[in-house]
């Protein structure tokens, strides 16, 4: 296991470089971060070249990205267009998003595989029916509709939960934008468990512990469970990084102040830094949460075994 663990972060070693790479090349050569600080005004040329040469964007591609490098390292990961510091924005957005994403995965885990090992044992009956349409459903609806939705029946029109979340985000605020961000990948998981429950349950291992005389729940929590969840962990750990991201729709409708909105803020107003800052973080956050699914495996399925 500990030979296997460091092969495989000596492995996201060039995964992170070229990763970082392609990202820093798409935001720094395909925009004029100088031109955005002026807006629509044409900045003076002198005062543009003092800026280039002060932001390093006068030399080549490839040592400004060795320069951007070498002060990650040093824990600095620059200063946004309006002087702030990129970590002082991470320091206050990354905490919210992590919030958010911590209610958003509880409720794919709990309701999602509940609701897949109870259609998966019932394949073909009317709960099953009643799922899968149900889950059909809500892939089937855009997030920014459900958001807006949920938001003015529940927060507005009923008062049941406050319709914005405060500038500190509580979990107790978290939890309409949780259900918001995770309603899409709780059906995902549902219909992964349902599946995985429904080709495991007819399985020999199966047949067997019941012949042993095994109490039924025992049966489906510690044998077929434990191994239909591997789809399921492996789509959890790619969505940990997804909902990170890509919570940008749930954190504007509820205008929360996290990682998409500071995302969608640096890419609206071509701030190169903060985009290419946060970015980088989020690549770390997939490595890790793959390195981690990796390994679970083994603890959900003994007879995997990493040489």
């Amino acid at each position: 296991m500990g030979r296997y663990v460091i092969r495989r972060l000596l492995q996201m070693i060039p995964v992170f470089i070229g990763s970082t790479f392609l990202i820093f090349f798409m935001v720094y050569a395909l925009g004029d971060p100088v031109a955005a600080l002026f807006g629509d005004k044409a900045p003076d040329p002198a005062t543009a070249a003092r800026i280039r040469h002060d932001l390093h964007l006068d030399e080549p591609l490839w040592k400004q990205y060795l320069l951007y490098m070498g002060q990650i390292f040093q824990g600095d990961f620059g200063t946004a267009f309006n002087g702030q510091k990129v970590t002082e924005l991470m320091a206050s957005a990354y905490p919210v998003t992590l919030r958010l994403t911590l209610v958003a995965i509880l409720i794919e885990l709990v309701v999602g595989i509940s609701l897949g090992v109870a259609s998966g044992l019932k394949r073909g009956r009317f709960v099953d029916n009643s799922v899968l349409l149900m889950t059909l459903l809500v892939i089937s609806i855009p997030t920014f509709v459900s958001g807006y939705v949920l938001q003015f029946l529940l927060g507005v029109k009923w008062g049941i939960i406050r319709p914005s979340v405060s500038s500190e985000a509580p979990f107790s605020e978290l939890l309409l934008p949780g259900v918001v961000l995770a309603l899409v990948s709780l059906a995902y998981v549902t219909r992964l468990t349902r599946t995985s429950i429904a080709e495991n349950v007819r399985a020999d291992y199966v047949r067997t512990a019941i012949a042993k005389g095994l109490p039924r729940h025992r049966v489906i929590s510690r044998h077929l469970l434990r191994n239909s969840l591997i789809p399921v962990v492996t789509f959890i750990g790619a969505d940990i990084g997804f909902l990170m991201g890509g919570a940008i729709v749930t954190e504007k409708i509820f205008n929360i102040h996290g990682v998409g909105f500071q995302i969608y803020q640096g890419i609206l107003r071509n701030n190169a830094p903060t985009v290419v800052g946060f970015v980088t973080i989020l690549v770390i956050v997939f490595l890790v949460a793959n390195l981690l699914v990796d390994l679970l495996y083994a603890v959900l399925d003994p007879r995997i075994r990493y040489a």
